[in-house]
This record gives C-alpha cells, structure tokens and sequence, in this order.
C-alpha cells in the first residue's frame, strides 16, 4: 500500500531565505498527522506547499505515488483533490450551512448534493441547522460547518491550518478529539498545523515537532514526550527541567536526585557529564526521603499541584502531585526520583 502523502526532503524559500529545510515524512491512508511547533518555524508554509499554493525548491511532494511538487512543477490546489480548512474558516455569511457545505458540489445531481449535505450534517451534529447562517452558530459550530464544507467533495486528503485558533482554550482539546472521530468516520487522511501540543496530542496519530525550519522529530506523542531526540523537542514538548549529572553507565546517571535510570540507552560515554531531562511527573512527594527540597512556588490545576521546587544546589525542579498534598511556599518536603524513561544530553558547559 503506497502512502497518501510523501514530503521528501523538501525545502522552500522566499528569495533567497530558506523557510523549510529538509523536511521527510509521510502519512498512509486514513492516518492523521501534525506539524507542531512555534510561530515562525515554517509549519503553515509547508502546509501551503502541500495543498500547492507554494513551490518547493528542493525534494518532492507525492500524493499516493504521484508526484505534484518538485523544482519546476506545481500541480495547482484544484488539481490535487486536496481540501483546507483555514484558520479564519472564511464560511460565506450569505449563505446559508447547507449552502455552504454544497459550495463545492455544484457539478453532482440535486439528489446527490443534497443527500451529501445530510449525510455531512448528520456527522457533524447539526442535522437541524440546513437554513442556518453562520453568524447563528458558535465557533464550534462553525467550525464544523467548514470541516464539513472542505469534506464534502471527498478529498483525499484534508489539510487543518490552526483551525481551533479562535475557539475558547478550554474548548480546542475537545473539539480536536471530536474532529478526529469525524475524520475516522469519513476515512479522511489529514494533516493538521498548530502551536498547540494539546490539540496535537487529542487529534493525530503521528506528530512532526518543527523548528527554525527543519523536523526534528517526526513520532507518536508518547514518543515525543517520552523520548525526545534534541533539546528543542524535549524543551517544546511538555514540561521539564535538565538536571545535571554523570553518565555511571549506558542507562544509570547520577545526579543530585539520586542515581537515575532508565529504559532508553543514551548513548554517552561513561563517566561524562550530562543533563538529565527530569518531567515533573517524574518526582514524586515522599515525606520519608532522604532528598529534601523548598517549595519556591505553586500552581492550582484543580486536581493536581504544579510544585517549583529548589534542590540544595538551587537547581530548580518542577513536580506534579495530587492537589491533596497541599505543601506551603517555602516548606521544606521530601521528594523521591522515579522516571521510567531516561533522556540524557551532553552538558553544555
């Protein structure tokens, strides 16, 4: 089975600034993907090159075998079968939802527009809202309105520009998991960009972290989070703190949390020094050991406290306890080190 899509070694640059370097993956039938990083990294102009707004200027673009962008070809959008939903949605405020959804269908049969628009609006929950306009509905709604819009002439694959930008933040994980479900149901291959791991992690089954450019990372989110390939990704994704140490062999360093240990081999020689990338839920509250630090602040997250903690070296570590374990600024409590998964770097200086 050929992929879907295939980005090889694909660069793009604006005059004689290089936007994207590099960049390989791709994505079989039916899998959702993300291209996750800051602002400025190049993740929209990549999009864009996919969808063949932009030209590259190195590698190829492929969708399912067939190449539609290399230097001196590109496929134009219409030509690809590819649809986008845009950060803005740029629904049509004088039409009406179901006018809207039909937008792309005006060469089908009435029957066969019309039993697609149902169909569409059965899947994205609004079965009643056909003689809706959009400035009726709430974000989230319109914003399924566009999903169903760009999904209605069948593409094969969709392409998701930060579509849950100007959903409130605590509505965007959920209306990314509810848009996956809706990409599944249809078997629709996607790809979406954005700022914000939390939407990539509830939406996609692999993730590219991007940065200044180029992919650093291409995996699942436990993958990213678990076992970073670079600081930038292990700095990106999650939170964390590299706490120095001594490499005593190919899984152990030690450090001023103890002897750390881990799964993954690191790859450093023994007896370097080292930084050990320590999550906050990787330091647990433990009243009766012997590793003791101050509590220099804390965050509320309802059920669960975000703890900054000072080591006696005043290194800074970060811990995640439940919110009953409820410690003052400035106590002084016992912590114990338990990470399944050891990321250690060279020490920079």
């Amino acid at each position: 089975m050929s992929s879907q899509l295939e980005v090889s070694d694909v660069s793009i640059a604006y005059g004689a600034e290089a936007v994207v370097r590099g960049v390989s993956f791709a994505l079989e039938p039916g899998q959702i993907g993300c291209l996750l990083g800051p602002s400025g990294c190049g993740k929209t102009t990549l999009l864009r090159a996919i969808a063949g707004f932009e030209p590259v200027r190195q590698g190829r673009i492929a969708l399912h075998g067939v190449c539609v962008s290399r230097p001196g070809l590109t496929v134009p959008p219409e030509r690809r079968r590819v649809g986008m939903v845009f950060q803005d949605l740029a629904l049509f405020p004088h039409l009406s939802v179901a006018d809207n959804i039909g937008f792309g269908l005006r060469r089908a049969s009435a029957r066969a527009r019309g039993q697609r628009i149902d169909d569409l609006l059965a899947l994205i929950g609004l079965g009643r809202a056909h003689r809706q306009y959009p400035h009726e509905l709430s974000g989230g709604m319109q914003q399924r309105v566009a999903l169903a819009r760009a999904m209605a002439p069948r593409p094969e694959i969709l392409l998701l520009d930060e579509p849950f930008s100007n959903i409130d933040a605590e509505r965007r994980e959920q209306l990314a998991r509810e848009v996956r479900e809706m990409l599944r149901r249809e078997g629709v291959t996607g790809i979406l960009v954005t700022h914000d791991q939390l939407e990539a992690f509830a939406m996609a089954d692999a993730i590219g972290v991007l940065g200044d450019g180029a992919l650093h990372q291409w995996g699942s989110g436990f993958e990213l989070y678990h076992e970073p390939v670079d600081r930038f990704v292990a700095d990106f994704i999650g939170q964390g703190v590299l706490v120095p140490g001594r490499v005593r062999d190919r899984d152990r360093v030690a450090t001023e949390l103890g002897e750390l240990a881990g799964q993954r081999p690191h790859g450093l020689p023994i007896g370097s020094l080292a930084e050990v990338l320590v999550r906050p839920d990787d330091v647990f509250c433990d009243d009766s050991s012997p590793i003791r630090a101050v509590v220099v602040d804390s965050a509320f997250r309802g059920a669960e406290f975000l703890y900054t903690l000072r080591l006696a070296s005043g290194v800074e570590i970060l811990c995640m306890t439940p919110s009953h374990h409820h410690h003052a600024i400035g106590a002084e409590i016992g912590i114990r080190p338990h990470a399944n998964h050891l990321v250690a770097f060279p020490r920079r200086y």
